[in-house]
C-alpha cells in the first residue's frame, strides 16, 4: 500500500501511506473499535454523576463533600489533556490510545474499593488523569482517517456512543437495581481486554499521512503545546478555551446536580431518577447524530444556535418540570439541544496545523480550568437558595459559551 502511494505521487516519504490510500474497511474498523473505546470512556465518565447520590450513602459524605468528586476528576483530566495530547503528537496517537485504555480500566476497578473521602478523590483524581486523554486521542484519529465534510456526522456517532453509556448504565440501574460499585467493575473489565486489539485495528498515525493532505505534516516542537500561543494562533487558543470551560461550568452546574435534584428535592426514587436520564441521553443521542449533519451541512458556527436554544430549556425545565411526564418531556429537549458541541473535536483539529491535531483537540479539556470552580460554587448556591437557583447558572454558562462560539472563524465551506 505504502509502495503504491509512493509511485502514484512520487512524493511522499519513504513508509508513508496516504489516509486515502487506506481501504476503506480498514478505516471503518478503526472507527468502530473507537466508538467501543468512547462507549466505555462514557461509561467511567460518567459515574462522577450519576453515582454520585448512591456513592454519597454509601460512604456517609455531604454535599459539599461528594461534589469533590468533580473537581478532582476534572483536575485530573484538565493535566491529563496537557500530557498526553502532546504525547500522542509526538509518540503516536495509536500507542495512547492503548495505554489509556489499560489506565482508566485498572483505576475505574480501584474506585470500587474506596472506603473514604480521601480515597475517592485520589481515585477520581487518576481517573481524570487517563480519561483527558482519550478526547484528542481519539478525534486526532478519526479526523486524520477521513475527508473533513464526513466528520460531523462521524462526530455524531462518536458522540452517540459516550451518550449510549448514560442510557446503558440509567437501564441497568433502573432494571437491576446494581450496586455502585458493581458498575464501576463492569465498566473496566472490557475495555481492559479490549485494548491489546488497538494495534491490529487502528492504522499507525506516525505512518499516515491526513486525508486531504499532500505531503506529511512536519513533526511538532518538543512542546507541542507551545506553538498553541504563538502570536498568530494565541488568541483563538484562548477563545476556544473559554468556550469549552464555560461549556463544562454550564454541564457541570446543570446536569451534574440533575441525579441529586431529581431524588432528593423532587423525592423520585433513584430508578425512576435514572430512567429520566436514560431517557434525555437517548435524545442527546439523536441530537448528536443532528447537529453533526447540520454542521457539516451549514458550517461549523452554525450550532451555537443549539446552545442559545438550551438556554431557554433550562429554565423551562426549572421552572414546570415536577411530574414524571413533564420532566421526561423536558429531559428530551435538552437532550436534543445539548449535543450541539458535538462537531466541537472535528473543529478544532481543522482550526490549527495537522501536526498539531491531538494537542489542539486537547484544548478542550483545558477548559475545565474553568470548571473546576463549579462544584464549589454551585454547592453554596444550592445550600443558600436551593439546586433550582444553582441549576439555572447553567444556563446563563451556556448562553456564554455560544456568543463565544459565534466569535470563531468557520472552517468548512460549502455551497
Amino acid at each position: 500500500m505504502a509502495n503504491a502511494a509512493r509511485a502514484t505521487t512520487g512524493m511522499l516519504p519513504r513508509l508513508m501511506v496516504r489516509a486515502e490510500d487506506i481501504a476503506l474497511p480498514r478505516r471503518l474498523a478503526a472507527f468502530g473499535f473507537l466508538l467501543v473505546f468512547d462507549f466505555f470512556y462514557g461509561w467511567a465518565w460518567n459515574t462522577v454523576d450519576l453515582l454520585r447520590p448512591d456513592i454519597r450513602a454509601s460512604l456517609g459524605l455531604t454535599l459539599g463533600q461528594v461534589s469533590l468528586m468533580y473537581t478532582a476528576q476534572s483536575a485530573g483530566a484538565l493535566i491529563g489533556a496537557v500530557v498526553i495530547g502532546q504525547l500522542a503528537d509526538k509518540l503516536g496517537r495509536r500507542n495512547m490510545l492503548f495505554a489509556i485504555m489499560v489506565g482508566y480500566s485498572v483505576v475505574l476497578a480501584a474506585g470500587a474499593l474506596v472506603t473514604d473521602l480521601t480515597g475517592l478523590l485520589a481515585d477520581r483524581f487518576a481517573l481524570g488523569l487517563c480519561l483527558g486523554g482519550v478526547f484528542p486521542v481519539a478525534v486526532g484519529i478519526y479526523t486524520a482517517l477521513f475527508d473533513k465534510r464526513l466528520c460531523g456526522r462521524l462526530a455524531g456517532f462518536y458522540n452517540g456512543t459516550f451518550n449510549g453509556s448514560i442510557v446503558a448504565i440509567g437501564f441497568v440501574v433502573a432494571s437491576f437495581g446494581t450496586d455502585w460499585r458493581t458498575l464501576l467493575w463492569g465498566g473496566a473489565v472490557v475495555p481492559l481486554l479490549a485494548a491489546p486489539l488497538a494495534f491490529l485495528l487502528i492504522p499507525d498515525d506516525r505512518r499516515t499521512i491526513p486525508h486531504g493532505i499532500t505531503a506529511a505534516p512536519p513533526p511538532p516542537r518538543r512542546f507541542p503545546a507551545s506553538e498553541l500561543f504563538s502570536p498568530e494562533l494565541r488568541g483563538r487558543t484562548l477563545r476556544v478555551g473559554l468556550m469549552v470551560g464555560l461549556n463544562f461550568f454550564g454541564y457541570q452546574a446543570f446536569l451534574g446536580w440533575q441525579t441529586t435534584y431529581l431524588q432528593e428535592t423532587l423525592g423520585l426514587a433513584s430508578g425512576v431518577a435514572k430512567g429520566l436520564l436514560a431517557w434525555q441521553f437517548g435524545a442527546t443521542i439523536a441530537g448528536g447524530f443532528l447537529w453533526g449533519w447540520v454542521a457539516d451541512r451549514f458550517g461549523r458556527r452554525v450550532n451555537a444556535l443549539g446552545f442559545a436554544l438550551l438556554v431557554g430549556m433550562i429554565v423551562v425545565y426549572l421552572a414546570l418540570g415536577h411530574g414524571v411526564g413533564t420532566l421526561r418531556l423536558m429531559g428530551v429537549g435538552v437532550g436534543l439541544l445539548l449535543p450541539a458541541s458535538v462537531i466541537w473535536g472535528p473543529w478544532f483539529a481543522e482550526l490549527f496545523p495537522a501536526h498539531l491535531r491531538s494537542t489542539a483537540t486537547s484544548i478542550f479539556n483545558w477548559g475545565r480550568i474553568i470548571s473546576l470552580s463549579a462544584p464549589p460554587i454551585t454547592a453554596a448556591v444550592a445550600g443558600a437558595y436551593g439546586l433550582q437557583a444553582a441549576m439555572a447558572l447553567g444556563a446563563v454558562s451556556f448562553g456564554a459559551a455560544a456568543l463565544v462560539w459565534r466569535a470563531l472563524p468557520e472552517t468548512l465551506q460549502r455551497d
